[in-house]
């Protein structure tokens, strides 16, 4: 039985950071890792998807730059050297995060799968075949989620791919067929159509993102149908079939009515779902919720003693600055005795399609559904001088207000630096700053920014 301080589960954007800052407090720390250390982000994640996205805006630009007056009679996606310099860059990331573990006193970090024997102890399957037993008063549990794959009839029978496998792709799919009209499927949608292939998305819903206002969903809609991008709603996949010349044949039913067409990939964005089957976490006092995410309070504590889950794996906002927030609470709690909490934290995104959407707080929806006394300002991006400019008018700025208070409840941004405006009227919300203070505010001329004067003046 090996004795450590702490024992941290995965090596991911908690993870990482967590290990070094309890091992830097004097804590000996373990750190395991079943596959690469920097988790899903760094891997297969926003690290490689965002440097993909990087190649495929520059094939649009060349093949919009008539619209600014310069003339590129033609030009080539390299994908082989697109893929190269994805790679590249994840290597030097997880390399990076290496190197940072590996210099750092107290921390060893050990390559297996942790199972738990019971609420302190854990055993690891070694990369190497070995067995070892570890035990700690404190665990922590970031072993992240992996893509959901649906009960679909002949789907085990295709080769399908998933967020993780379409990265290490060889060619531009010919036709591109994505089940799922989430962040994750508009997003290798968007990026395949600019890198050549045809590109159909599906969504069983009346509209892609559910969860966003009616304005945005019919916004972000056209740009991909101008886009080239046939998006199907209200439609489920019935069946796949693999043909003789390879192509798979999917039969669908779209608003009640089945028909069939083919295609040459699948590309399976219906959802994630947390690692925690491999965990042994029956052998424990740590619940899980119907989807498998384990049970966490506003301190991130389980229902062990000591034991905490940080990032995808308890469930809720997926994404990796809320993960690494997650450390922050924990560190915070643990090394400051502070009592930080997760309860009502500000969830701000950023949907990395052409153009971007950022969101902050809350919805013109939810701010109805919730009985708020509030206002709204939107102005159209066409509106905006730097996106005339920058041929960027594709696009709104859009913010809820208190209509007593002038505060900022809410805000949604498409368009070019959608996520860079968005954290600006976040920060607004931090430092409870009122739109009317927003709206004689001075930004340098011609930013995005400054036209958040002329969005707060749309309120009359």
């Amino acid at each position: 039985m090996k004795v450590f301080d702490a024992i941290v589960i995965g090596a991911g954007q908690a993870g990482v950071p967590l290990a070094k800052k309890l091992a830097n407090a004097g804590w000996k720390t373990v750190l395991i890792e079943k596959r690469w250390v920097g988790g899903t982000c760094i891997n297969d994640g926003c690290t490689p998807t965002k440097a993909m996205v990087a190649s495929a805006r520059m094939a649009y630009l060349a093949g919009n730059s008539k619209t600014l007056g310069i003339d590129i009679p033609a030009y080539e996606v390299n994908f082989k050297a697109v893929m190269a310099r994805k790679s590249a860059i994840v290597s030097q990331f997880r390399e990076g995060s290496i190197a940072g573990i590996e210099k750092t006193k107290n921390l060893t970090l050990v390559y297996g799968e942790a199972k738990f024997q019971d609420d302190h102890t854990v055993v690891v399957n070694g990369k190497d075949g070995n067995f070892e037993n570890y035990t700690a008063k404190h665990i922590f549990i970031n072993a992240g989620a992996s893509p959901r794959i649906p009960e679909i009839e002949g789907i085990k029978e295709i080769k399908y791919l998933t967020s993780t496998s379409i990265l290490e792709i060889k060619e531009v799919p010919e036709h591109l067929l994505v089940v799922g009209g989430g962040y994750i499927g508009l997003e290798f949608g968007q990026m395949f159509k600019r890198f050549g292939a045809e590109v159909t998305i599906m969504e069983q819903s009346s509209r892609l993102m559910p969860k966003e206002d009616d304005d945005v969903c019919e916004v972000m809609s056209g740009i991909f149908k101008e886009d080239g991008i046939k998006v199907l709603t209200e439609t489920k996949v019935v069946k796949f079939e693999t043909l003789a010349n390879d192509k798979i044949k999917v039969t669908i039913d779209l608003k009640g009515e089945k028909t069939t067409f083919t295609c040459s990939h699948v590309l399976i964005a219906s959802g994630r779902s947390p690692q925690t089957t491999a965990l042994g976490l029956e052998n424990t006092a740590i619940t899980c919720d119907s989807r498998g995410f384990i049970q966490v309070n506003e301190f991130l504590e389980t229902k062990a003693a000591q034991v905490y889950a940080l990032g995808d794996v308890k469930g809720g906002p997926a994404f990796t600055h809320i993960s690494y927030n997650d450390y922050i609470v924990v560190t915070k709690n643990l090394l400051e005795n502070s009592k930080m909490s997760v309860k009502d934290r500000m969830i701000p995104y950023c949907m990395f399609t052409d153009p971007q959407l950022g969101r902050i707080g809350i919805t013109e929806t939810q701010a109805k559904e919730e009985g708020v006394d509030y206002l709204v300002a939107k102005i159209p991006m066409r509106n905006v001088a730097r996106a005339i400019e920058t041929a960027e008018i594709r696009g709104f700025m859009k913010a809820v207000v208190d209509k007593k208070t002038k505060q900022i409840l809410g805000a949604t941004i498409i368009g070019e630096q959608g996520g860079e405006i968005m954290s600006v009227l976040q920060m607004a919300m931090m430092g409870k700053i009122t739109y009317e203070e927003i709206r004689i505010a001075i930004f340098a001329h011609p930013l995005y920014a400054e036209s958040l004067n002329n969005l707060f003046m749309s309120i009359a």
